[in-house]
């Protein structure tokens, strides 16, 4: 079973780790989907129909929610429970929430649980990563083979996840203009400016935006952090102010479509049912027809608004969330980091030297990693040249 390939880095997008932009438009369903939660679990529904059914369960509040419902679908169903399965770091201090994790577990009653402990395995060019990278080549994002060994203990059954959550949930950027414009909150002075954003046209929005661009990167040329300010501005001055155009406009996010697009082609190596349901079409629609007073106006609103009877409130409310950067950057990275010849990148977009350093530091700039994976599959490409010569 082979997963298409619909979608390619450009030169930029692998220099700068960062992915922007949006798809054409995706389809809604034109049948009624009925409320947002049943919609959720509709789509949960067939991935528990073909088990083992693994969740990539990490703790945090989406993962969480995607795990509850599972639970609840499959005891009412009569299927067998989701098996949550979690990814550990010993090592890595920023990975741990193993307590968040446990509280979750136990309150769902659910006995089978996937725990494998990893040292260096997952490094960004260790030998899972680079297995993915050999069949292949180069993936967004870079940590997207962090899901193999879930897959692989999902192998010729289902993976659900919790990808998604932050771009269907997450506030409009115009919440607090659209609260001050419906009545709902008291204009204040800077709500002057917030309005007067909101009805600017896109190119003056762009202007502006690429004026507070967040981005510094040690690496890349001038040009080319001109030239990513610039997609970033025009990514963010495309955002629509209506309910439903939002909700439509967050599932066409470039960066999400590129990321599921790789998890499809890890998951058809074991013949997996991959399933994301925050992305889901039916989901969406039924969010775009919730009435105004039940519309959420923030990320923990949401969750209550959906899950308030499936997990305890601290854990709908919570906003920390684990890392896991030192899992992917250990002795490989450094290794292959430390011998790299400046060769492989592009000259155009990256300093060479800049870049070196930011490898030789303590904690390199995950949005490197990307970089590093392309620099990795070049070396490799050129050894295989030589030996066919």
């Amino acid at each position: 079973m082979t997963a298409a390939r619909p979608y390619e880095l450009s030169p930029l997008e692998v220099a700068s780790g960062l992915v922007f932009g949006l798809t054409p438009t995706l389809p809604m369903p034109t049948e009624p989907v009925g409320d947002p939660i049943e919609a959720f679990e509709r789509v949960i529904l067939p991935a528990l129909q073909r088990p083992p059914c693994v969740v990539s369960f990490s703790g945090g509040r989406d993962s969480s929610a995607v795990l509850a419902a599972a639970a609840r679908v499959a005891r009412r169903e009569g299927l067998p429970l989701p098996i949550p399965s979690t990814n550990r770091f010993p090592a890595a201090k920023d990975s741990h929430e193993s307590d968040w994790q446990e509280r979750v577990v136990a309150y769902l009653g659910l006995d089978d649980w996937l725990k494998p402990e990893f040292a260096d395995e997952l490094d960004c060019v260790g030998p899972v990563a680079t297995s993915v990278l050999r069949r292949h080549g180069l993936l967004w994002p870079f940590n997207a083979h962090f899901h193999v060994p879930q897959l692989e203990a999902a192998a010729g059954g289902s993976l659900l996840t919790g990808i998604g959550g932050d771009e269907t949930l997450s506030p409009s950027s115009w919440a607090r203009a659209r609260a001050v414009l419906s009545g709902r909150a008291r204009p204040q002075r800077r709500d002057v400016l917030r309005v007067g954003f909101l009805a600017a046209p896109p190119p003056i929005r762009r202007a502006v935006l690429r004026r507070r661009s967040p981005f510094e990167y040690a690496w890349l040329r001038s040009s080319a952090r001109h030239a990513l300010a610039g997609e970033w501005a025009a990514h963010r001055a495309s955002e629509p102010f209506g309910w439903e155009a939002q909700l439509a406009w967050r599932r066409r996010f470039r960066y999400l479509q590129v990321g599921l697009s790789s998890l499809a082609m890890l998951a058809a190596d074991v013949s997996v049912r991959i399933v994301h349901p925050f992305t889901d079409a039916g989901f969406a629609a039924a969010l775009s027809l919730l009435p105004k007073p039940r519309r959420y106006t923030d990320r923990t609103a949401a969750m209550r608004l959906l899950f308030d009877d499936l997990l305890p409130d601290d854990v709908l409310a919570r906003t920390s969330k684990s890392g896991f950067d030192q899992a992917f950057w250990s002795d490989w990275s450094r290794a292959f980091a430390a011998d790299w010849n400046g060769a492989g990148v592009d000259p155009d977009l990256v300093e060479v030297e800049a870049l070196q350093h930011e490898w030789a530091s303590p904690e390199p700039d995950p949005r490197s990693f990307t970089l590093l994976q392309a620099v990795w599959l070049d070396a490799r490409r050129q050894k295989v040249r030589a030996y066919a010569i």
